[in-house]
């Protein structure tokens, strides 16, 4: 409970601090239009890039599960903010009302234990994906947009602990590059010839209970200078 309740108030506070109060009415502090299930969707078609589907071309070619998590869990900051907009602006209730409502849900239970490596093919894992679309593009309530996407989660091989790990680092690394210069244009993506994902990556992986100003500060230690 606590995990979700934090990563939604890490969500609403990145929100805030980078769309300004109010964004959940639609509009950024600039004017400029959200809509959080175009956010998910484009996401989704990124995550489903990563597996094979091709019948024209790499055939033989394996899953990037790494870049996989990497996806599922952009698409948890899109899900968290359409369900923080929702509750908002529908008189759902406040975070907490949507956290307890995360934890309710009939697949919680199997978020919360380690993770096994899914059965399903690679075509059956894309068809979880598609179904979040799906339930994205029905205008479904909040709580089933969540559902169908912890079944992302684990089929992705994210439980709880490891979506939390993987959310906070990308949340820290989301306000570095805010500071950086991500709005402007002059924020620099790839880090001695990989993605900035890889880099945070790589340093969570060193530690196992790295604190949000040490990450911050590890990537200010290792983003290029000049």
């Amino acid at each position: 409970m606590n995990k979700i309740l934090q990563m939604l108030e890490l969500q609403q506070q990145l929100n805030d601090a980078t769309n300004g109060k109010g964004w959940e009415k639609g509009t950024t502090k600039n004017g400029k239009l959200i809509d959080w299930k175009r956010c998910t969707y484009l996401e989704c078609a990124e995550l489903i890039e990563s597996y094979p589907w091709k019948h024209w071309k790499n055939i033989d070619a394996q899953p990037d599960y790494e870049n996989i998590k990497i996806e599922a869990v952009d698409i948890w900051h899109f899900i968290m903010s359409q369900g923080l907009e929702d509750y908002k602006m529908q008189g759902l209730g406040s975070i907490k009302d949507l956290a307890d409502a995360i934890c309710q849900l009939d697949n919680y239970t199997a978020f919360l234990k380690e993770t096994t490596p899914t059965t399903r093919n690679y075509y059956e894992q894309i068809e979880v994906v598609e179904n979040l679309m799906r339930v994205l593009f029905c205008n479904e309530p909040t709580t089933r947009l969540m559902e169908a996407f912890i079944d992302v989660a684990v089929q992705s091989g994210l439980n709880l602990d490891a979506l939390y790990k993987l959310y906070v680092g990308k949340n820290i690394l989301n306000q570095f590059r805010q500071d950086h210069g991500y709005k402007e244009g002059s924020y620099i993506k790839i880090w001695n010839g990989q993605e900035d994902n890889v880099t945070m990556q790589s340093i969570l992986e060193q530690s196992d209970d790295i604190t949000p100003e040490a990450l911050y500060e590890a990537l200010e230690e290792a983003y290029p200078k000049g």
